[in-house]
């Protein structure tokens, strides 16, 4: 029992509450900017500086440009004990800004990140704090991992907004594929023989994953969009190129897929008289595996705080994509969801950008900070428990 005759982790967990109370303005004004001054994957200087700043005048002494990586950081407290990675990002996406909310997700791990600093010591844990640059397509939590940021770390966590309350995200593996097709240019009208059209190179590799959609299983997504199509339409085109994202369940499924989706454009080619080249981007990014006593802990805490997750299985999966899972491999993970906008606004829409600056995003970044506070809390006090032991029990 402590002073005040409560538990020592459930009064911890009220002064966390208090914590995150304290800081509210400034976890407003910092989701509030880093929204107004959307950055895309390894451009997050603005937002980086912003953090580093908070974090530095709270008494802390974050490493900027942490691990190789220009907009990355780490700030760590505590001497001893469990260590729990309180995860941040802030990469936009382009034209339509933080339409995933990582405005929410910063503000939410930074609130996290100070409250847990301010206990660690007395509470025998330590919080390691990590802003990582560039989810949105460029890895930046893989080319942090390859740089050992994640090491000594016992579980991470973070928080995602969307239109619902879920205890997880299904998170499927994704890897990128850029292609250039080459052809031969000729004016389209006087010697259109002379021509090959990597265009229609390029269209026909389209077509044909299109038709492959057809036979592929039920958690597996093909989508690209073409990011070169030629000169003006009196030049037969010399040169197309496309991007494409080819997602499975897992990183088996989709080593499984590649090739499948390479044949189809590559036929594309073949047809047209083109060549192709491709290259897969790295990093991949792998399936996101949920710990299940991190995620038991969560859940009784959002319980607790009068946000129950909803089942996934009766209203709904939100799918995507993740370098959290890559981490999820790593160390044991969670990456429940947080309710931003009203039912059936999707993320990566300009109207879900619009609710991740509004009441509810606020509402997101402070309930999301609590609760990441206290599930560390539990697992600080569960100490070097194996994910084999029986989950913890809500302290209320």
């Amino acid at each position: 029992m402590d002073a005040a005759g409560a538990p020592g982790p459930a009064r911890a967990k009220v002064r966390a509450d208090e914590a995150v109370a304290r800081h509210r303005d400034l976890l407003f004004s910092v989701s509030h900017t880093i929204w107004e001054h959307p950055e895309l994957c390894f451009e997050e200087h603005r937002a980086h500086d912003l953090l580093v700043e908070v974090l530095a005048g709270a008494g802390l002494a974050p490493t900027p440009h942490a691990h190789g990586l220009p907009t990355a950081f780490v700030a760590e407290a505590g001497t001893e004990g469990p260590c729990v990675a309180v995860l941040l990002e802030y990469d936009a996406l382009p034209d339509i800004g933080h339409a995933c909310g990582h405005n929410v997700i910063a503000a939410a791990g930074l609130g996290a990140g100070l409250a847990l600093a301010e206990l660690a010591d007395e509470m025998g844990g330590r919080v390691r704090i990590i802003g990582t640059p560039a989810e949105e397509g460029g890895g930046g939590k893989e080319f942090l991992i390859r740089a050992g940021a994640f090491e000594g770390v016992d579980a991470a966590m973070m928080v995602h907004p969307a239109d619902r309350d879920l205890p997880t995200m299904r998170a499927i593996a994704i890897q990128r594929l850029e292609v250039t097709y080459h052809g031969v240019a000729s004016h389209a009208a006087a010697a259109p023989e002379l021509g090959r059209n990597a265009l229609d190179a390029a269209v026909l590799g389209y077509v044909n994953v299109a038709a492959l959609r057809q036979h592929i299983g039920d958690g597996e997504r093909i989508h690209g969009i073409f990011t070169e199509a030629g000169e003006k339409p009196n030049i037969v085109p010399r040169r197309a190129a496309a991007e494409w994202y080819v997602r499975s369940d897992t990183t088996g499924s989709l080593a499984a897929l590649q090739p499948r989706v390479l044949a189809c454009l590559e036929a594309g080619a073949h047809a047209a008289g083109c060549s192709m080249e491709h290259t897969w981007q790295d990093p991949a990014y792998a399936d996101l595996v949920d710990d299940p006593w991190l995620l038991a802990a969560w859940v009784a805490n959002a319980t607790a705080l009068g946000r129950p997750p909803l089942d996934p299985a009766e209203v709904g999966h939100v799918v995507g994509s993740t370098d959290m899972g890559n981490v999820s491999h790593l160390v044991p993970s969670i990456h429940p969801m947080l309710q931003v906008a009203p039912r059936g606004v999707s993320i990566h829409t300009p109207e879900f950008a619009g609710f991740a600056r509004g009441p509810e995003g606020d509402r997101a970044v402070v309930d999301g900070a609590v609760l990441m506070a206290h599930t560390a809390l539990d697992r600080w006090a569960a100490g070097p428990t194996p994910a084999t032991e029986p989950l913890p029990t809500a302290i209320p």
